[in-house]
């Protein structure tokens, strides 16, 4: 256990959670984001987005649908799934609601430190 209460696998979970927000946000502003573009706006390795991907696939919340492109080569587009758009609705509530805990913990410890100061 961390000082903070959390295990090494809630923190696991939460950065999975994390990932799969942020590619499902990418993914329902462009679907036709290659898993290589994917990976850059992102910053994680392309191997990390095929695997995240995948789980996303893999839990019914994108699917990907073929498309040809105006040379005339096969694309791909990951469209959210209507059970995609609930999770993603429900991913961004949870991540909303820890980073307000965070930020009113780092705010508590930085009034703590600036009284800390001021009596120095």
């Amino acid at each position: 256990m961390s000082q903070h209460g959390g295990s090494v696998l809630q923190l696991r979970t939460s950065l999975h959670k994390e990932s799969h927000l942020k590619v499902l946000r990418l993914l329902e502003s462009n679907p036709s984001l290659s898993q290589r573009e994917l990976s850059r706006a992102l910053g994680v390795s392309l191997g990390k987005t095929n695997y995240c991907v995948r789980a996303l696939l893999d839990k019914g919340l994108i699917k990907m649908q073929n498309f040809r492109n105006s040379s005339n080569k096969l694309g791909y587009a990951y469209l959210l799934t209507p059970a995609g758009i609930a999770a993603k609705a429900d991913l961004t509530r949870r991540f909303l609601a820890q980073k307000q805990l965070e930020y009113n913990v780092l705010r508590q410890e930085i009034e703590r430190l600036q009284q800390e100061v001021q009596n120095s």
